[in-house]
């Protein structure tokens, strides 16, 4: 608790520095976070082998070629790689004008969704033909709002602590939001659009007897969402029981947990998972119970401290960002990779009910392997303002070096 107090008032002090609320576009010059790149590349990297890994039986029964979802998921790699690299030479700060535009597409492609025009897969609306690809809108969604969170509360840092100015606003925007993917429906990613919303107010500064009201309200909403949803509720009880139910509704999670079980310490070795013939789609949501499978508990923990050091990286971009803007916007991409990572986890063993949550970088799926290229060229932007400048850190302890607190410890590494 004392961590989490210091860190929060780190944050705010910060984030209170002086005439850096409102983005000043700058020429984007600086070297990028060479270590934030290479962790990305990694893991799409090792996403590749293990889509093909998970996906080679799957795929020569059901499209008679054992390449095939490997061969689309390299596709994806090489336009995710594009995106990042073209979104990292941009200047983040032309998102500022480009935030209600952004958004107010992004609820468009929501709402065509549930009106009949969105492509159905596995009992729920959530895909939108464009031409040739099939997009997700609840994962662009998941970027829109961080974008108009970190621009909303950078315009009213000094009214954040505010009810009906710095509070409520960003509730009803996420709500709506949050409302439209339930109407597809998308239980998790409207999870993951809650826990976001208030990752940025706690750290924006709002007052925590808002959040912890909104968070029981929350929650007593999405019981009643659960309880009177009978496919949900049913999901409920089955995972509550899923020795009951193994041959039903929790046969995935049943299976995914087995994998775990079965790949022990060390592995049974990369190819030679016994559950690519039994876990359903084993190449998406349920990728990380295959590499359990495979690579054991030493891949399972190998690659969450990946992960760890992938929202490190992004932390230490939010805290040396230029401006109010720029933090907020890594804190909240950042806090999207860690959510994601975690209820994905979570659900492949069995702690958390089945959400339809991908693994970041690693599931198969063009939409999230897009969205999350676009995040992490936004960060990588970033990483290339901070060079240009002193970080917020070092301006504000040249105005008021007693304001910080001095039992902070350094968690993202010394300055390169």
């Amino acid at each position: 608790m004392t961590f989490a107090r210091n860190l929060r008032t780190n944050v705010r002090t910060i984030l209170a520095a002086p005439l850096d609320a409102a983005p000043v576009e700058s020429r984007v010059t600086g070297p990028v976070d060479q270590v934030l790149g290479a962790v990305v590349i990694a893991l799409i990297g090792f996403g590749l082998v293990m889509v093909y890994s998970a996906s080679e039986i799957f795929a020569t029964v059901t499209r008679h070629d054992p390449q095939y979802f490997l061969l689309k998921q390299f596709g994806y790699s090489v336009a995710a790689l594009t995106v990042m690299a073209i979104v990292s030479k941009v200047d983040y700060h032309r998102l500022y004008k480009l935030t209600y535009p952004v958004l107010f597409s992004v609820i468009a492609m929501l709402i065509a969704t549930i009106v009949g025009l969105g492509h159905r897969g596995g009992g729920a609306a959530r895909w939108l033909r464009l031409g040739i690809i099939n997009v997700q809108p609840a994962e662009v969604a998941k970027l829109a709002l961080i974008i108009w969170l970190a621009y909303s509360l950078a315009k009213k840092a000094d009214k954040v602590k505010s009810f009906t100015v710095g509070f409520l606003p960003h509730l009803i925007v996420a709500g709506f939001l949050m409302l439209l993917c339930l109407k597809q429906p998308d239980f998790g990613s409207a999870v993951v659009l809650l826990l976001l919303t208030f990752t940025l107010l706690f750290m924006a500064g709002a007052k925590i007897g808002y959040i912890m009201g909104a968070i029981l309200t929350g929650g007593g909403l999405a019981i009643l969402a659960v309880r009177y949803s009978p496919y949900r509720f049913a999901r409920y009880l089955a995972w509550a029981d899923m020795e009951k139910h193994r041959q039903d509704l929790a046969y995935q999670p049943f299976q995914s947990v087995m994998s775990f079980g079965s790949g022990g310490f060390h592995g049974v070795g990369l190819g030679r998972g016994l559950q690519t013939l039994y876990l359903p789609e084993a190449h998406t949501d349920f990728v990380s119970a295959i590499i359990g499978e495979e690579l054991g508990f030493i891949g399972i923990l190998s690659l969450s401290l990946v992960y760890v050091v992938l929202c490190a990286r992004g932390i230490r971009a939010a805290l040396r960002a230029p401006d109010d803007f720029g933090s907020y916007l890594a804190f909240g991409i950042s806090a999207l990779f860690a959510v994601q990572t975690l209820v994905n986890l979570s659900v492949a063993l069995a702690i958390l009910p089945t959400k339809g949550l991908t693994l970041p970088f690693v599931s198969y799926g063009g939409s999230s392997l897009l969205v999350n290229a676009a995040a992490v060229g936004i960060l990588l932007s970033i990483t290339r303002q901070v060079q240009e400048a002193p970080s917020r850190n070092e301006r504000h302890e040249a105005l008021e070096p007693s304001a910080r607190s001095t039992d902070m410890p350094d968690l993202l590494g010394a300055e390169d």
